[in-house]
C-alpha cells in the first residue's frame, strides 16, 4: 500500500510504502501520541480515511526526508494525498474476490478490480503483506 502525497502545482507525486509493521517504533509511539489512539486503531483509521491519521502518517513519512519538519507544518488539500493499493494487493484481493464474491455481483466486481489493476502502481517483486497490523 502507498501513501501518495502530490501538492497542487507540483509535477511528481511523493510515494511513501505503508506498511505498518515495517514502521519504527518510535514513529507507531509519535503515530499514537498524536492522534490518541492505540497503533492498531490507527492503521484502521487510516484505511477509513480519518483525515488526522492520515496527516499524521505523512508527517512521520515526510519527517524523515525533512527532520525539520513539525506536525503543524503538515497540511493539504483533501485530494492531494491518497492511499493506494499496490498492483499486487489488487491482485490478490481480485483472487479473493473471485472465489468470494455474490454470483450476481462477481462479473462488476472483477471487470472493476481489473481496472484498478491495470492503473496501478508496479512494485518490486516480494511479498504482499496484510494492510492492517494485528
Amino acid at each position: 500500500m502507498y501513501l501518495v502525497y502530490q501538492p497542487e502545482g507540483s509535477d511528481a507525486a511523493q510515494r511513501f510504502k505503508y506498511q505498518p509493521t515495517k514502521l519504527m517504533s518510535a514513529e507507531r509511539e509519535r503515530l499514537e501520541k498524536l492522534t490518541g489512539r492505540d497503533f492498531s486503531d490507527f492503521t484502521k483509521a487510516v484505511l477509513s480515511g480519518n483525515s488526522l491519521c492520515r496527516r499524521a502518517l505523512l508527517f512521520v513519512f515526510l519527517k524523515r526526508e525533512h527532520p525539520t519538519t513539525r506536525f503543524d507544518d503538515v497540511d493539504f488539500a483533501w485530494d492531494e494525498l491518497t492511499l493506494e493499493h499496490s498492483r499486487a494487493e489488487l491482485e490478490e484481493i481480485r483472487a479473493r474476490a473471485a472465489e468470494e464474491a455474490p454470483a450476481d455481483q462477481r462479473a462488476a466486481v472483477l471487470a472493476a478490480l481489473d481496472a484498478e489493476i491495470a492503473e496501478a502502481y508496479e512494485e518490486p517483486e516480494g511479498k504482499v503483506l496484510p494492510p492492517i497490523a494485528g
